[in-house]
């Protein structure tokens, strides 16, 4: 079975986010897409011929985690955009406050974790085992996961999700994110795993 790359052009028009750099975005993503459906299937052929004690399966494993998280957290980013926003519930609100202290304090720390030197992501996880919510930034798509926590709030902080528009004024593309993160999609996920 392959994946099949979901289409957001629903996007294009978004306030403060270029159709040029959603257009790349969305490129990018199909990428990985594209790579993961190729690693499963070089994959599935060295097992059938029974090569997966040699080292080509080996290193298809390890690249396909990358490839993999890469078409994931895309699509959680970009299922969580939205040109019409809606607004956070009260139990979404009472959930970070009661996790963070704060809305303020959450949106704080997320905003820290989005402009830190480097790229990657930032993500608000919902830990499965401990029933709350945690920022964590991810230094790449295989790498700074939090094991059983569930992305429900993926930003993309890698250059290309920006720099088109914003150069280097990162603060200010997360600025426009944030105006455009329709909080009804994130309770969703949040739902999904259990966390509401």
């Amino acid at each position: 079975m392959s994946y099949e790359p979901k289409n957001f052009d629903h996007l294009l028009g978004i306030t403060g986010l270029s159709d040029q750099l959603m257009k790349n975005h969305f490129t990018l993503y199909q990428g990985y897409v594209n790579n993961t459906n190729k690693l499963l299937d070089l994959i599935s052929g060295l097992v059938k011929e029974g090569k997966q004690a040699n080292p080509e399966f080996a290193e298809l494993k390890r690249r396909f985690g990358w490839e993999f998280n890469g078409m994931r957290l895309h699509e959680v980013f970009f299922r969580i955009l939205s040109k019409e926003p809606k607004a956070m519930s009260a139990a979404l609100k009472d959930k970070i406050a009661k996790d963070f202290g704060s809305y303020e304090n959450w949106e704080k720390e997320m905003k820290a974790v989005c402009t830190m030197r480097g790229m990657g992501w930032a993500t608000l996880y919902y830990d499965i085992a401990g029933k709350r919510l945690l920022t964590c930034w991810i230094n790449e798509h295989d790498v700074g996961h939090l094991a059983t926590c569930a992305p429900i709030l993926v930003i993309d902080v890698f250059e290309h999700a920006f720099m088109i528009d914003y150069g280097l004024k990162r603060a200010d593309y997360v600025e426009t994110i944030f105006k455009s993160i329709d909080w009804a999609e994130v309770e969703k996920l949040l739902k999904l795993v259990g966390g509401l």
